[in-house]
């Protein structure tokens, strides 16, 4: 059985950094998709970056380009979104999802996801 356990979501102020972190067991990932999404308060789920196991590729939603950087380590089985420079609207759960996704990064939805973590709450004070 696989699961995706999230951690590393807390409260932070504005303009401050937080690391999240994404745990997969049940399964070795070599090959697919990780991928970060958010939900915010009365808001839609919607994509913040993806990355490839195999070859390191990543994407990064335009909201958080220059301030969030996805990254991974095969040997762990562990994907992290390195979240600097917050904002009252990063503010959200943060979800780790799997799939065996190939196609382009930018054309990533949660649909191609097949396996979910329960998420973890971030919260950034102005």
């Amino acid at each position: 059985q696989v699961q995706l356990v999230e951690s590393g979501g807390g409260l932070v102020q504005a303009g401050g950094s937080l690391r999240l972190s994404c745990a997969a067991s049940g399964r070795t990932f070599s090959s697919g998709t990780m991928g970060w999404f958010r939900q915010g308060p009365g808001k839609e789920r919607e994509f913040v970056a993806a990355i490839r196991w195999s070859g390191g590729s990543t994407f990064h939603a335009d909201s958080v380009k220059g301030r969030f950087t996805i990254s991974r380590d095969n040997a762990k089985n562990t994907v992290y979104l390195q979240m600097n420079s917050l904002k009252s609207e990063d503010t959200g759960v943060y979800y780790c999802a799997a799939g065996d996704f190939f196609g382009l990064l930018p054309t990533v939805r949660e649909d191609h996801m097949t396996y979910w973590g329960k998420g973890t709450l971030v919260t950034v004070s102005s």
